[in-house]
């Protein structure tokens, strides 16, 4: 029976009950309470600011967030009623055409994505298309494409092959190079490859596969075997970097056989989840029949996505950034989180403590690991620096270099010097206490990726 002196107030009956967690609710309650109560549940969760493991960005302006609040309820597939807002998502994508150098960047043609796994399986997919076109044109079997990348990619490479049937030629690392080399790549193409994936910036340990040099293989084997294999670069992190910090390194449409390109809007493109891009160097890059025309939401409009109705949100709130901050704003922006990268490498390579996996940054992602005859291991650390509130992945690579163990640092628009200085202060303290801690070995079946280990 519901007391009225105490409905009101937050020392009510739903504060005393717990929340619904499998049968559907018979009955709801009111929305301050129901707000209040996923509120402070969510607050066991770490903290998005601390969470150094994530490339997503965890802060926007002001200004942003109201652009988002604003768009939150336009369907963005809609484009017989919300034209303005398609427009805008096509401006975005040839504004990235541009900033990633496309020849002509009227040519070329981009789809805004939930995000970058979107993307890569969508540039994926419309490679697949483009060599069974070609094969059959030609007269030629068209049933046994394949895929080529490395280890070092993110897992959505593995789904796309798994998912579109097609043979994943996946490379192992080599026990001292942590990105694809180029020899490599040319002992696994051959006429039914339907795309080579190199990585701009890899989750593993921040650094970039040699784009160019692959792109230089694949001229070789086109102009000796003719055969025509489009380059796929993930930028997922790197696509929002490079072109602000490395504008000397050729990675991107000015290399010939580069065709499609993907990048995260919500990692360094500095928006909110979920915003991915995928723009090809041309539209004749994009097959036809991979593009649908529907009318049940008035008149013909063309549909280029896994997914439907979506807000528009995410869309504006990377144009209001593209426009708020031009290629100056993020070339700064970007310059501190790299200054703030180069400080931290530094700072951890004089404790003595530690090794420096990735010295040349090609992004502001920090990745280091234990030396040799430390008392303790990197999960220790990882699961001792959580008690302070700093989540720091520690996980090993993957074979042929599963014998590294590493933690990583993600450096985002909101991690500031002082940050760094904190982090810094707690790492040499959590260190002075495991080295006394006398801990056993962290066993395998524990050595996970950090968050899959947290999960379990």
């Amino acid at each position: 029976m519901a007391n009225d002196l105490t409905d009101d107030l937050p020392a009510n009956r739903y504060f005393r009950d717990p929340l619904p967690r499998r049968e559907f609710p018979k009955g709801g309650m009111p929305a301050r309470d129901a707000y209040e109560l996923i509120h402070l549940g969510l607050k066991v969760d770490g903290q998005p600011s601390m969470n150094l493991a994530s490339f997503v960005t965890t802060w926007m302006e002001p200004e942003a967030d109201a652009l988002i609040l604003e768009a939150r309820a336009t369907n963005h597939i809609d484009h017989e009623e919300y034209p303005v807002a398609e427009h805008i998502e096509e401006i975005c994508a040839r504004m990235l055409a541009d900033l990633w150098n496309a020849p002509d960047i009227d040519r070329s043609v981009g789809v805004a994505t939930i995000g970058s796994s979107e993307a890569i399986m969508l540039g994926l997919l419309a490679h697949k298309f483009s060599w069974r076109n070609r094969r059959k044109a030609a007269g030629l079997p068209a049933d046994r494409p394949n895929v080529v990348f490395g280890a070092e990619t993110h897992i959505v490479w593995d789904k796309f092959a798994r998912y579109f049937d097609v043979e994943m030629r996946k490379i192992p690392m080599r026990a001292d190079h942590y990105v694809m080399h180029p020899d490599d790549v040319e002992a696994q193409i051959d006429e039914n490859t339907i795309a080579v994936g190199a990585v701009l910036g890899t989750t593993f340990i921040g650094e970039n596969d040699p784009i160019s040099e692959i792109n230089d293989l694949l001229v070789r084997i086109k102009a000796e075997k003719g055969w025509d294999i489009p380059l796929h670069v993930d930028g997922a992190s790197g696509g929002f970097i490079a072109p602000f910090a490395h504008p000397e390194e050729v990675w991107d449409f000015r290399l010939e056989q580069v065709k499609s390109i993907n990048a995260s809007g919500h990692k360094y493109g500095m928006v909110y989840p979920g915003i991915g891009w995928l723009v090809f160097r041309d539209r004749e890059d994009l097959p036809e029949d991979l593009v649908f025309e529907v009318n049940y939401l008035g008149g013909a409009q063309p549909t280029f996505t896994f997914n439907f109705s979506r807000a528009s949100a995410m869309v504006q709130a990377q144009y209001y950034l593209f426009v708020r901050l031009g290629f100056s704003g993020y070339k700064a922006i970007v310059g501190n989180m790299m200054a703030n990268a180069k400080y931290l490498n530094e700072k951890l390579e004089a404790t003595g403590r530690f090794e420096i996996l990735n010295p040349g940054l090609a992004e502001p992602v920090v990745t280091f690991r234990l030396k040799e005859g430390a008392a303790f291991d990197e999960y220790h650390l990882a699961d001792r620096l959580r008690m302070n509130g700093w989540i720091v992945p520690a996980y090993t690579l993957p074979p042929n270099a599963e014998d590294v163990r590493i933690l990583r640092v993600v450096v985002r628009n909101d991690f500031s010097r002082d940050k760094a200085d904190m982090l810094l202060v707690n790492i040499a303290e959590a260190c002075e206490y495991l080295d006394e801690a006398n801990l056993p070995p962290t066993p395998p079946k524990h050595q996970g990726h950090e968050k899959q280990r947290r999960r379990c």
